[in-house]
């Protein structure tokens, strides 16, 4: 999987693709994340990427010349499956998407900054607008940096458990159940009896119920209640 990230920020990015499991997929090849500065493509030799918006108001937004400069030039040197924003009033990010995007050959992906970006960039390119959560961060960086997380790691080969990935939570619609190692008492705090019995169906089972419980307790909209 080749992922494509457009930004005026790229020192951001770097260290979240430098350590574990995205690094880990790098060094395997099974992922390449490039970054692309938006400064390369600036109007002037001040580096200029923004401009004060039309009609008044606070902040400034990034033109349309700098970016259109960039996506076509990476768009004409292969097809992309996505061509992702980042933005606070984009779709919620949720794992059905991230389990289609892990299947895809390339993406690619543009972060706002400042107060967005030119509408007529989102009308000419977009074609998926997301969001990470309810709130407004700095820039599209770390919303960026979130998905590639999530979709790399659903790679075949990056982790060391095919299954682990299976049983996250949300793959299920269902959070995930409580999850114990050793010692099997701890401050007089016993790991259920269950799961040192060794009756694998019965953990199953147990397992399930327990993400039941913890779904109904937490996220019972997952359940449509």
């Amino acid at each position: 999987m080749r992922i494509d990230i457009v930004t005026c920020q790229p020192d951001l990015l770097i260290s979240p693709f430098a350590h574990s499991i995205v690094k880990r997929a790098q060094d395997k090849g099974l992922a390449e994340i490039h970054l692309h500065d938006l400064r390369r493509f600036a109007i002037n030799k001040h580096g200029q990427i923004d401009d004060y918006v039309f009609g008044g108001g606070a902040g400034m937004v990034l033109r349309v010349e700098p970016i259109a400069a960039c996506l076509d030039e990476l768009l004409a040197e292969r097809a992309y499956e996505a061509v992702i924003y980042m933005t606070p009033d984009g779709e919620t990010l949720r794992q059905p998407l991230i389990n289609r995007w892990s299947l895809a050959q390339n993406l690619l992906i543009l972060c706002g900054h400042y107060k967005g970006i030119d509408e007529r960039i989102r009308k000419a390119y977009i074609t998926h607008e997301i969001s990470i959560g309810d709130y407004v961060l700095s820039g599209g960086e770390l919303g960026a940096a979130v998905l590639v997380d999530a979709v790399v790691r659903l790679l075949p080969g990056v982790l060391g458990n095919e299954e682990s990935a299976l049983s996250d939570s949300f793959q299920d619609n269902l959070l995930a159940p409580p999850v114990y190692t050793r010692p099997a008492e701890w401050r007089g705090e016993k790991v259920p009896d269950i799961l040192l019995s060794g009756n694998t169906p019965q953990i199953e089972v147990w397992r399930h119920e327990q993400a039941l419980e913890r779904t109904r307790l937490r996220r019972p909209d997952l359940l449509g209640e």
